[in-house]
């Protein structure tokens, strides 16, 4: 980057990087005059609440200003409120052009656009589903003018599903209302470990809608702590040694070799209720049936693959495919492979969802294009 901040030094909490979008829609971006101060933004902006931080963008050679700052606000309204009041406003009687205000773009979106309008004023809200349009404007009118209610309903039935849309005339507005409000709470039961710390790696600080973010965290539920923590130790440690070792073919073959070089059996965590383990069919028993399996996000490693197959009894092989998501169960009888299409198809065993089916026959295939993931 070509440019530098430079931060006011002023007392009060400063964010660091990873709290700069922390609440949301509480930093303003400015468009202002290369000669004006950290200063005089200071006194002009601080009226409207606590300022966490002041960065006035410089040139990181001559260090002179770009006429480009961002002030960091506590609260979202705050920094709404700075945006109604100050855009198009002049800050000292010098000036000879007015500035701009908007409220800056999320560090973690990609995209350098303006905050739409809307994103600022609606928010979505859960409400109770015997609530009416009415019931939904007489609850969130206190909080400033509204526009319009939109109660979400199911197209067949007409009835609510208990979610709604307020959106408000101005954006300070729906910020009070977002701060001011009940929040929700719910709580999401996993059968295993590794479903749960997944759905915490993709859904924790996800904003729906923009600007409403979603916080998931674990909680006691009474359970041995340490044996708990235990599991999430191993399931992401193995996730991390798939993933990092499934595109590079000499430590794959580590990584099985040490897998079964061991009596310890590999631990299967799912919520599926998986047969007993049976003895695989000889290498040279004829193939009665082929499975054909796809891997999200990545390939489970061959002692668990081997481990889950042949519980259904008569496997005589399971393969991956270099450097796809993708393998293929062999087995000597087809009411064994319709078992494990039956059992494993869609399910999530170590935090890989697996699709099973039949695979094509050989002769089939030659005839296809090769198929691409």
């Amino acid at each position: 980057m070509d440019e530098a901040g430079s931060c006011a030094s002023g007392g009060g909490f400063r964010p660091g990087v990873d709290n700069l979008d922390e609440p949301p829609n509480s930093r303003i971006f400015l468009v202002i005059s290369k000669y004006t101060s950290e200063s005089v933004l200071r006194e002009r902006f601080s009226p409207f609440g606590e300022i966490q931080d002041i960065w006035v963008v410089r040139d990181r050679h001559t260090k002179e200003s770009k006429g480009i700052a961002f002030v960091k606000f506590a609260r979202s309204s705050q920094a709404c409120r700075a945006m109604e009041e100050m855009h198009g406003q002049c800050l000292t009687p010098s000036d000879t052009k007015p500035i701009k205000v908007f409220i800056a773009q999320s560090r973690s979106s990609g995209s350098h656009r303006d905050v739409e309008d809307e994103e600022l004023t609606r928010i979505f809200v859960m409400i109770p589903k015997s609530y009416t349009e009415e019931d939904l404007r007489e609850k969130f009118k206190v909080f400033g003018d509204i526009e319009y209610c939109s109660i979400i309903k199911n197209k067949v039935t007409g009835e609510s599903k208990g979610l709604g849309y307020v959106r408000y005339l101005k954006p300070s507005q729906a910020a009070q209302a977002i701060e001011n409000c009940d929040r929700s709470h719910g709580v999401v039961q996993y059968f295993n470990v590794a479903s749960a710390i997944y759905a915490k790696y993709k859904l924790h600080g996800f904003q729906y809608p923009p600007g409403n973010r979603i916080g998931v965290s674990f909680i006691d539920d009474g359970s041995n702590a340490t044996d708990l923590l235990r599991k999430m130790a191993t399931q992401m440690v193995a996730a991390q040694l798939a993933s990092m070792v499934w595109n590079n073919p000499s430590q794959q073959q580590l990584l099985q070799f040490g897998g079964s070089s061991g009596s310890q059996l590999p631990q299967i965590q799912t919520d599926v209720a998986l047969p007993s383990c049976k003895k695989k069919a000889p290498p040279d028993t004829p193939v009665k049936e082929r499975l054909f399996i796809v891997f999200n996000p990545h390939p489970l490693p061959l002692d668990v693959l081997e481990d889950i197959f042949c519980r259904f009894g008569n496997l005589i092989e399971v393969y991956l495919v270099s450097g796809k998501n993708v393998g293929y169960a062999k087995y000597a009888d087809r009411l064994s492979a319709n078992d494990a299409i039956t059992t494993l198809h869609g399910k999530i065993l170590n935090g890989v969802r697996l699709k099973v089916m039949l695979a094509d026959s050989p002769r089939e295939e030659s005839n296809k294009r090769q198929r691409t993931y």
